[in-house]
């Protein structure tokens, strides 16, 4: 397990709600960021405030580098080949808009298809939905097994067909918890010449990611996921597909020259980032990294991996509990060290998910309670919602035991 000091870099986590300490278990949804963090960005703002790469001055020179030096950092992160495969975004939800409209405006025509999974939050499904409306593109969904993965690879195979120009898959289910094993799927993808783009918003945090070894074509992450701020997000894009790709928006910054026949664009990664970026959000992730860098992603791996073992033991003493997700077992890859991350949810009899979620917040324990932005995945699993507990690297034994006895009296109140 991870040193418990790193708990004093996150001062939220000593306060108490409603006269209980608070136990913080909706990491899936958004992480607590470190003093390191937020010390950085304030001192950005203080000594450093100024629009990057247009301005002359001194304190623009230094914003911009301080910017880009963020971009080589999450580059050097996820191992991209170069920064000019690195896109800031607002976050995983915009990285996916980008690629929808920019891929389907340039590569896809009407009847050509886009492949997802059964388990995508619905960033990576509404935007398809909406490409399909405007050109009438389709949208197929791969099955998952009743304990939440994907079936075989020959059943993966046939829906991969000479009218796939896009499969767009969860490296980790946000409800599930599933790790899919997103290296197999791109090298069966590209056997077939079909790109692959990955919604990495709950894998990044959790384990290491290299997009070289993966070879995925396209990668999306959110830094509010991360310990880093709101706002800012990346999209990896190989060098050669963002070369190909349209602008997504216009105006400033993206522009080469402006002219009223003709306007041309600047080359990647700054094509696709127009207007103002949040340099200040930029540094933030930069320092969020250091840290995650610091603490050693595979010692976060492993504490994860220990605590969500543990949850599952200790939900399953509970009677009429019922878990969703596979088993957690050892996963063949050396960078995806479980088939199962660090999400739990489950549902306890007849309890409903909302009170389930509203009466364990009474006792002080913050877990997220819903659909998850998953609405399809709740309907293959023949539910409304589910309580979701998710762990990051600052979470406990001792807080997993406060959960499951939270679950117990609660249980015991409706009994």
């Amino acid at each position: 397990m991870l040193n418990a000091s790193l708990r004093d870099d996150f001062p939220i986590l000593s306060r108490q709600v409603y006269g209980h300490p608070l136990v913080y278990l909706d990491n899936a949804a958004t992480t607590q960021k470190p003093l390191q963090v937020l010390d950085a960005m304030r001192e950005e703002y203080l000594n450093v405030n100024a629009n990057v790469h247009r301005g002359v001055h001194y304190l623009s020179q230094q914003a911009t580098d301080l910017h880009e030096a963020a971009r080589e950092k999450v580059r050097a992160f996820i191992n991209a080949r170069s920064t000019s495969e690195i896109v800031f975004t607002r976050g995983t939800t915009e990285a996916i808009n980008l690629v929808a409209a920019c891929f389907c405006e340039s590569q896809m025509q009407a009847g050509d298809e886009v492949v997802v999974t059964d388990m995508e939050h619905h960033s990576n499904i509404v935007p398809w939905q909406l490409q399909a409306q405007k050109r009438g593109i389709v949208v197929r969904h791969l099955p998952i097994t009743d304990d939440g993965r994907l079936v075989s690879r020959d059943n993966i195979a046939t829906y991969l067909t000479e009218k796939t120009k896009l499969l767009s898959v969860a490296h980790v289910s946000n409800v599930l918890g599933t790790v899919n094993p997103v290296k197999e799927l791109v090298a069966l993808a590209h056997e077939r010449g079909i790109p692959v783009l990955v919604d990495g918003a709950q894998a990044v945090p959790h384990f290491p990611v290299d997009v070289q070894d993966l070879d995925c074509d396209f990668y999306a992450f959110s830094g509010h996921k991360m310990y880093g701020p709101t706002g800012i997000g990346v999209l990896y894009g190989k060098e050669a597909w963002l070369d190909r790709l349209p602008p997504y928006q216009g105006g400033g910054e993206m522009i080469d020259k402006v002219g009223w026949e003709r306007t041309t664009f600047e080359r990647p990664p700054l094509k696709f980032e127009a207007g103002t970026p949040d340099y200040v959000a930029t540094h933030g992730l930069a320092t969020a990294i250091d840290y995650l860098t610091a603490v050693g992603m595979a010692n976060i791996a492993a504490h994860e991996q220990e605590l969500t073992r543990y949850c599952l033991e200790q939900l399953c003493t509970i009677p009429n509990i019922r878990i969703f997700g596979p088993s957690l077992t050892p996963h063949p890859s050396p960078l995806t060290p479980i088939n199962r991350d660090a999400v739990v949810s489950f549902l306890v009899g007849d309890i409903h998910h909302l009170d389930m979620g509203t009466l364990l917040d009474r006792l002080g324990i913050a877990v997220r309670t819903g659909h998850h932005c998953a609405h399809p995945l709740m309907d293959r699993l023949g539910v409304t919602g589910t309580v979701r507990a998710s762990f990051a690297l600052y979470n406990t034994k001792e807080e997993v035991d406060t959960l499951a006895a939270g679950i117990r009296r609660v249980a015991q109140m409706f009994n």
